[in-house]
């Protein structure tokens, strides 16, 4: 068999570029959602979208159910249910996009403490760097300044970011030979939680006003997160990762919050201060640290060709820098 090309093609490229526009326009679009839904309901809408009826076109799950269960409860719930809540009590959508990147430091550390990967000198530096860029994006923010609204949501979007970093790991352990499958059998884990969350938390009169005041608008976020930035997002970034090295498709993933920032600027009037733009040098450039740069690994098993695969994870919002696509 021949090895897989090390470039992209033209309308290659142009596609990875696609899906990181898509996955970073999602922050603009669920800022958008929840003017018309609580964050928690939302989050369960989204998930129950994303999963009827793809569940039906994907097949039967690849791997086993207790890894299924666990990254959708840390991922659909808990990471989704602290991001639309952040960005429901403020954390603007550009910046969100941007901090959220920070799950690859989360991610290196979570494998160091669970799977023993130890990181290399460079790899530490770019995790150095990544969380002093979170610093200057929480001075920018005004999260120190004694607004309990913007210090709340600016935690709860790390807090999110933290707890992908989990279920970044856990879909290493899995291991999932197809991340569409994978990630459309997580998406139906997370809908009833949600949906009980929402029902405590929101309270059944709202959640029933906004039901009951959908209209087209609503519709289109719903299906906007669910099949365009799942379905068609996942679709497309595991075609490339299948046809390409992941070292030639990963940074890519790094121009979502480049997207991110730029919608939001557009679309939502948020401004991109000084401050926030040496934020963004610092996080871009220190998760490209802490996601490429070579680190010592623990030594494969022997008898096990899965302990050398390079492993594939997914996430539902956009790709993970370390752990490929999102």
């Amino acid at each position: 068999m021949s090895p897989a090309p090390s470039r992209l093609a033209p309308a290659h490229l142009a596609l990875a570029a696609l899906v990181a526009a898509v996955w970073g326009v999602n922050f603009v679009v669920i800022e958008i959602g929840l003017d018309h839904f609580p964050p928690l309901l939302f989050s369960a809408l989204r998930f129950l979208a994303a999963a009827l009826p793809a569940v039906f076109l994907v097949g039967r799950p690849t791997v086993a159910w207790k890894w299924i269960v666990g990254v959708g409860l840390v991922l659909g719930v808990a990471k989704f249910g602290l991001l639309f809540t952040g960005m429901d009590l403020g954390a603007p959508a550009g910046l969100s996009s941007l901090v959220l990147q920070v799950q690859a430091v989360f991610t290196a550390l979570f494998a160091f403490a669970a799977l023993g990967e130890r990181p290399g000198r460079l790899k530490a530096a770019g995790m150095a760097v990544a969380l002093a860029g979170i610093g200057v994006a929480a001075v920018d923010e005004g999260a120190f300044d004694g607004a309990a609204g913007a210090l709340t949501g600016f935690a709860l979007v790390i807090a999110a970011a933290a707890c992908w970093g989990v279920s970044n790991v856990l879909t290493r352990k899995a291991s999932p030979p197809d991340a569409l499958n994978f990630m459309v059998w997580v998406s139906t884990v997370p809908v009833l939680p949600l949906l009980a969350l929402s029902l405590l938390l929101e309270g059944p009169e709202r959640d029933l006003a906004a039901l009951r005041g959908l209209d087209w608008t609503g519709v289109g976020v719903i299906l906007y997160v669910a099949w365009i930035t799942t379905v068609f997002g996942f679709g497309a970034w595991g075609w490339l990762l299948r046809r390409y090295p992941a070292s030639s498709v990963a940074p890519f993933s790094l121009l979502v919050p480049v997207f991110g920032m730029s919608s939001a600027a557009l679309f939502l009037g948020e401004g991109v201060s000084p401050l926030r733009w040496c934020a963004a040098a610092l996080l871009v450039g220190g998760v490209a640290l802490t996601s490429f740069a070579p680190g010592a690994r623990p030594a494969p098993a022997r008898g096990n060709s899965l302990a050398v695969r390079e492993p594939v994870t997914v996430s539902s919002s956009g790709p993970t820098s370390e752990e490929r696509p999102v």
